[in-house]
């Protein structure tokens, strides 16, 4: 066990200053002197991936508010549907509590029939304002996914550029 503890150490120490070792001081890739093409190619592909990168930001930011804003209208909604179901159970109850003796079995059952109403109606409100949101949070995150595929390609595409000018 020894043996094989002192075996894994020695690897790990010999990997890590493996690891460590200096880079060879000749770039991997040949320094092509830059030609007035090639600089022009550079420029207007940083000027076409910057554009890129500002309508993504754009898109991101978007996307954003439309999600804050759809969050913010569903709390309100939300709260509205509690608030008008609190309303209807108490003015059940107390016209409940207002009946006479006689009709009291009746009244209260009226008021919790009343009441039990009330409680689904303002479920349903809650649940369908989560999945509003849900689907806005679905599309912003599919329209942030496309924006930056769109700027990917548009690096990739002027990568491309540069290289092919560079090799004229």
């Amino acid at each position: 066990m020894n043996k094989l503890l002192a075996t894994l150490i020695a690897t790990l120490v010999a990997g890590s200053a493996f690891a460590q070792a200096t880079a060879p001081a000749t770039p991997a890739v040949p320094a092509v002197p830059a030609t007035a093409a090639t600089v022009k190619a550079e420029a207007k592909a940083d000027k076409a991936v910057a554009a890129a990168v500002k309508s993504e930001a754009k898109v991101d930011a978007k996307a954003d508010t439309k999600v804050e804003k759809a969050e913010a209208a569903a709390v309100e909604k939300k709260t509205k549907a509690v608030t008008k179901s609190e309303t209807t159970k108490a003015k059940a109850q107390a016209k409940a509590a207002k009946a006479d003796a006689e009709d009291k079995t009746k009244a209260t059952a009226k008021a919790e029939k009343t009441s039990a109403n009330a409680d689904a109606k303002a479920d349903k409100t809650v649940i369908k304002a989560d999945a509003k949101v849900e689907t806005v949070k679905a599309k912003a995150a599919a329209d942030k996914g496309i924006a930056k595929v769109e700027t990917n390609a548009v690096k990739a595409e002027a990568k491309a550029d540069v290289k092919a000018a560079g090799s004229k």
